[in-house]
């Protein structure tokens, strides 16, 4: 039975795929290449993964509102995420999303997901289900 998480919509869509949990909070700029979706930043916890096609979950952005255009180019280029889960929304990821059209939404407890479970976001109703755990994921 899939595990529900109720939270705050922010961006409007619906996204599914397999997770990517950061403990961390992440910067776009500087902190993920934006040719490649790998994330660069020094010492992050997800430093070397790649952010194409997740759903990206982390506690909350920091850094320059020029995170904002790199996050929309990420999406452009097609190596961006499918969807973006925070505890806490930050303006410049609220930003990049509206104008890359990335479902969002934040007051969620991302300690409740792990990296590799396949999640769907609701980003109208502000529900993130857990569908599967990483175990079960094939």
């Amino acid at each position: 039975m899939p595990i529900e998480l109720k939270g705050r919509p922010i961006i409007k869509g619906l996204s599914r795929g397999k997770a990517l949990v950061s403990r961390n909070p992440l910067s776009f700029l500087g902190g993920v290449d934006p040719k490649t979706g790998k994330i660069i930043e020094k010492n992050h916890d997800l430093n070397g993964e790649r952010v194409t096609d997740t759903i990206l979950c982390f506690p909350h952005g920091h850094g320059s509102t020029v995170g904002s255009y790199v996050l929309y180019s990420l999406v452009k280029r097609g190596v961006g995420p499918k969807a973006i889960v925070n505890e806490t929304a930050d303006p410049v990821v609220v930003v990049g999303a509206v104008i890359a059209e990335i479902p969002m939404v934040d007051k969620i407890d991302i300690s409740q997901i792990r990296t590799g479970d396949l999640v769907e976001v609701d980003g109208d109703k502000g529900i993130v289900k857990i569908l599967m755990r990483k175990e079960s994921c094939t």
